[in-house]
C-alpha cells in the first residue's frame, strides 16, 4: 500500500499531431521535464531512473512515431518532423517551456526541438547524441546500412521486439518500423550550424564506451563553447554548458541502472574516503568530506 501511494500511476493519454498519434504519460509534480527515448525503446526505458526523476518535478514521457504506444502513420520518422511535433505536445499539454531530457534517437529529436523552437527549452540534456552521421565508429555504418524489414524476423528473440509487441498498437508492423528506421540512420546530417545557435543551458551526457568516437564528442562540446580554456580561479571563464563522461558504461546501458558503475577489473582497491590525497596533508576529521559519486 505505501509502496502504490509513493508511485501513483502516470496520467496518460494521446495527442494528435501532424498526422500521429502521439502517446503520453505524466508523473510527478513541480517543474516540468520532457523525456524522449531512444530509437526501438518506449518509455519504459527511463524506468530504472523515472521515480528519481519525478521527486519533486513533473516527468512528461512521450513514445516516439512509431514507438511503445505511438502507432506507426504514413510519413517517414524524421527528427526534424519531431522536433516541431514535441513542440506542439508542449503547448497541447499548456506548458510554456519545459527541460528536456533525450537519449539517442530521443537525444536527437531534443536537439531539433530546441533549435527549432528554441523558446520551448529552458534547459536542454542530450544523452548519448550525435552531431554529425560521421561521429559514429567507422564499424557502426555498415551495421546502420543493415537495418530494415528483413532484419524483422532475427530479432524475435531481443528485448527489442518484445517490448515493442507487449504495447503496439499493432505489433504487425514492426518490420515497416525497421524500414524506417532504417531510412533514418541512413541519412547523412550535420547540425554543427545549429548547435552554435543554441541559448539554453546544455548538457551533454556520453558512456565512456559510447558508440561515438570521443574526438566527435569533444567537438560537440567545443561547439557549445565548452572546454576551449581554462575556467579560471574564480571560474570567471566557465561555460554554462556543460560534458559528462560517464566511466564503465556502454550506449546500449547507461540507462540500465540508476546506480553508481562499478570499477574497472583491473582497478586498484579504492581509497578510503577519509585518506588524503597523494602527497597531501590528512584533513581534520571534522572536515567535511566530499560528495559521494552518483
Amino acid at each position: 500500500m505505501e509502496t502504490a501511494a509513493a508511485n501513483p500511476p502516470p496520467r496518460t493519454g494521446h495527442i494528435a499531431v501532424n498526422g500521429i498519434d502521439y502517446y503520453y504519460e505524466v508523473r510527478g509534480e513541480g517543474e516540468p521535464l520532457l523525456l524522449l527515448h531512444g530509437g526501438l525503446g518506449n518509455i519504459a526505458m527511463f524506468e530504472p531512473v523515472l521515480p528519481m526523476l519525478a521527486e519533486g518535478r513533473q516527468v512528461i514521457a512521450v513514445d516516439l512515431h512509431g514507438h511503445g504506444r505511438t502507432a506507426l502513420g504514413d510519413r517517414p520518422i524524421s527528427l526534424v518532423e519531431l522536433g516541431d511535433d514535441m513542440a506542439a505536445i508542449v503547448r497541447e499539454l499548456g506548458y510554456g517551456a519545459v527541460d528536456v531530457l533525450g537519449y539517442s534517437m530521443g537525444a536527437g529529436v531534443a536537439l531539433r526541438l530546441a533549435v527549432q523552437h528554441p523558446e520551448a527549452v529552458r534547459r536542454l540534456a542530450l544523452v548519448s547524441a550525435g552531431l554529425a552521421r560521421d561521429g559514429f565508429y567507422a564499424e557502426m555504418l555498415p551495421m546502420q546500412a543493415q537495418v530494415g524489414a528483413g532484419m524483422a524476423e532475427f530479432m524475435k528473440d531481443t528485448p527489442m521486439y518484445m517490448s515493442y509487441v507487449a504495447v503496439a498498437p499493432h505489433p504487425e508492423d514492426f518490420p515497416k518500423l525497421l524500414d524506417r528506421m532504417g531510412e533514418l540512420m541512413r541519412t547523412p546530417y550535420d547540425w554543427a550550424d545549429d548547435v552554435k545557435t543554441l541559448k539554453m543551458p546544455v548538457m551533454l551526457v556520453y558512456g565512456d564506451s559510447d558508440m561515438f568516437r570521443p574526438e566527435h564528442i569533444v567537438e560537440f562540446y567545443h561547439l557549445l563553447g565548452g572546454g576551449l580554456k581554462d575556467a579560471g580561479w574564480m571560474r570567471e571563464h566557465m561555460a554554462q554548458n556543460r560534458l559528462a563522461i560517464l566511466p564503465d558504461l556502454t550506449h546500449y546501458e547507461i540507462f540500465a541502472s540508476p546506480t553508481p558503475p562499478r570499477p574497472a577489473p583491473s582497478s586498484p582497491a579504492p581509497m578510503r574516503r577519509d585518506a588524503p590525497a597523494p602527497g597531501a596533508t590528512a584533513r581534520s576529521s571534522a572536515s567535511p568530506s566530499s560528495s559521494p559519486t552518483t
